[in-house]
């Protein structure tokens, strides 16, 4: 039996960590460039920009290794709906920005994975014990706090945060169906070059040239994110994703951190509560699963 290579050999869960916390990073920094720039150019534009900085990097550094190979998918409908539904959550969430402060969009989206638990019964046949089923019930109480009627955010806008956390979820649930016959390569650069296609067809009816300035802010923006997917794709390489999935809930952090710093906004003690509540439920759930 070979040797398993740095690659392969789930042994080293600092590594692992370590660049699930810089993606987080990067998702949080990617959102923040996101809404700045949503309050200069429509938002199909920065949905456009995003994805074809994206689509680019993907071809600079994949193409040269694999050519045409890379886009060689056996379930060609699934990958077509796997990438329209993230780009629901794109066009969703970015326009949520423009109402709702980055760290309580960040964390009504976090309902994501436990959507996902929700599904997993009817859609995937998967087990779903009482706990988890108790972590999705606290979850959605998080985000009655945070949307408390009589507060600030209590608007139909808030319905745009969980709209691309139900967008989300079905592209975790088809990201695992398609797992067991495509590449995690294939999946992200099939999603970025249609998505691409998509938004070119759209945009020019809402054309803005940008200044030097946001021209370099949308190259970081599509950067940010393409590394971040890449980063993850890489810490399941060197950490099973039960350990790792905590970890995922720094993006609030920073989203808060981000917010605070770039837009002056703080969550309210009931927006403090309702957070703190979800990613007690993720980290709840997180760790059932890992239970045997």
């Amino acid at each position: 039996m070979p040797r398993p290579t740095a690659l392969t050999d789930p042994s080293q869960p600092l590594r692992g960590i370590l660049l699930v916390v810089l993606a987080t990073f990067l998702f949080a920094s990617h959102d923040a460039l996101s809404k700045y720039l949503a309050g200069f150019y429509p938002i199909l534009w920065v949905v456009w920009a995003r994805y074809l900085v994206h689509t680019l990097l993907m071809m600079a550094i994949f193409l040269p290794q694999s050519g045409l190979r890379v886009l060689r998918t056996r379930r060609p409908g699934l990958q077509t709906l796997r990438a329209l539904c993230l780009l629901g959550t794109s066009l969703l969430f970015t326009t949520a920005l423009q109402y709702i402060p980055l760290a309580e969009a960040t964390a009504v989206n976090f309902l994501a994975p436990l959507l996902v638990t929700a599904l997993s019964l009817p859609l995937l046949g998967e087990r779903v014990t009482r706990g988890q089923w108790v972590a999705v019930l606290v979850s959605f109480v998080g985000v009655t706090v945070i949307i408390h009627p009589g507060g600030a955010l209590f608007t139909p806008a808030v319905l745009l945060p969980f709209g691309s956390a139900m967008c989300f979820c079905f592209y975790q649930l088809l990201t695992r169906m398609l797992s067991a016959t495509d590449s995690p390569t294939t999946s992200n650069f099939f999603t970025g070059l249609l998505n691409t296609l998509v938004m070119s067809a759209i945009v020019p009816m809402f054309w803005q040239t940008p200044s030097l300035l946001h021209g370099i802010m949308a190259l970081a923006l599509g950067t940010c994110g393409m590394t971040a997917h890449l980063f993850l794709t890489q810490a399941f390489r060197h950490a099973p994703p039960a350990m790792l999935a905590p970890f995922s809930y720094c993006q609030i952090v920073f989203a808060g951190i981000l917010g605070l710093v770039l837009f002056g906004h703080s969550p309210d003690m009931a927006g403090l509560v309702g957070i703190a509540l979800i990613c007690l439920s993720g980290l709840g759930a997180a760790w059932l699963q890992r239970k045997p």
